[in-house]
């Protein structure tokens, strides 16, 4: 199912189609990506089988949703490659298993796909998204170090609050926040 269209991308639903496996497995098996994501067991892949197994999480986790938030594959529409994936979802607290009120948007994106602005354009649409069904404010949590996310923050237009330990099990992470435009 198409999520969000933009002028060079679709996000849409991750698959079981044996590409979107491969793909999930191509980003998450790599060591430069998922050293980036916070608390992230079972990462990096080790078994391209495991990529249903994680596409069964993201599936789970966002059952109950209703379309709102999930986990999406980032398709180029001239190419038809996926790019890697792009998340609109409630944070996880402190203890993880209780979601919090804020809502967080994130990127994880192939290196092949690196250097050309799909993960400022997915997020982007994603964040007018949340606002259009009137969520007050977007926080991107970012691993210390990780330059690369912490620019496409500030291309979405969002402020840096500081390093905080509020989500993820504690984990101290610098936290970026941008606030729907009449909130």
């Amino acid at each position: 199912m198409t999520v969000v269209t933009t002028e060079r991308l679709i996000l849409r639903d991750w698959t079981d189609d044996p590409a979107d496996l491969a793909r999930i497995y191509d980003i998450y098996s790599r060591p430069d990506i998922t050293r980036w994501l916070a608390v992230s067991p079972g990462l990096p892949m080790t078994d391209p089988a495991q990529a249903a197994e994680r596409l069964r999480i993201w599936r789970d986790r966002h059952a109950a949703d209703d379309g709102r938030y999930g986990t999406w594959a980032i398709e180029v529409r001239e190419t038809g490659q996926v790019a890697g994936t792009v998340l609109l979802k409630p944070i996880p607290g402190v203890d993880e298993a209780v979601l919090t009120e804020q809502i967080e948007t994130g990127w994880h994106l192939h290196p092949d796909s690196w250097g050309h602005g799909y993960a400022t354009e997915a997020a982007g649409a994603l964040v007018a998204r949340e606002f259009a069904a009137g969520g007050p404010e977007v926080h991107a949590l970012v691993s210390p170090g990780n330059e690369a996310s912490m620019a496409v923050c500030r291309r979405l237009g969002m402020a840096h609050v500081g390093q905080r330990t509020d989500w993820y099990g504690g984990e101290l992470l610098e936290t970026f926040v941008v606030r729907a435009p009449d909130a």
